[in-house]
């Protein structure tokens, strides 16, 4: 199956979806106007991913931001990921959050207790600038 790779712009996230690698994550900002466009792509792609059974999939969120509607589609992609879950798929979430942001890890928990999946919270911290 052909990857998804999306660069990252002052509204949308970046967003790889390589199958052949294990290499799934959504990082950065996502305060898109027309989610639908975005993301239904996402979705289906994940819908008609072949995943084989038992494969192991590392799904990394890494999100400084969002608005309320991509946080719904955001949901649906943990949906679908549950979905694979219980077709035989070892899929595995990443939900980075910054130590100075509260709001990000407790959207993760809440999204965490909605789904059945395992999520693993990885505190990112501040890097200090050089100069």
């Amino acid at each position: 199956m052909e990857k998804i790779k999306i660069e990252a712009t002052t509204v949308s996230p970046e967003v790889i979806f390589d199958i052949d690698n294990n290499n799934f994550s959504i990082r950065g900002k996502s305060v898109v106007k027309e989610v639908d466009r975005f993301y239904a792509p996402l979705i289906e792609w994940l819908e008609n991913a072949d995943f084989k059974p038992n494969q192991r999939i590392d799904f990394v969120f890494n999100l400084e931001y969002f608005n309320i509607f991509s946080s719904k589609r955001i949901l649906f992609i943990l949906y679908k990921l549950s979905d694979l879950k219980v077709s035989g798929a070892d899929i595995n979430v990443m939900w980075h959050f910054s130590m100075e942001d509260d709001d990000m890890k407790e959207v993760g928990e809440d999204f965490a207790c909605m789904v059945n999946l395992p999520f693993e919270f990885i505190s990112n911290t501040m890097q200090p600038e050089f100069i």
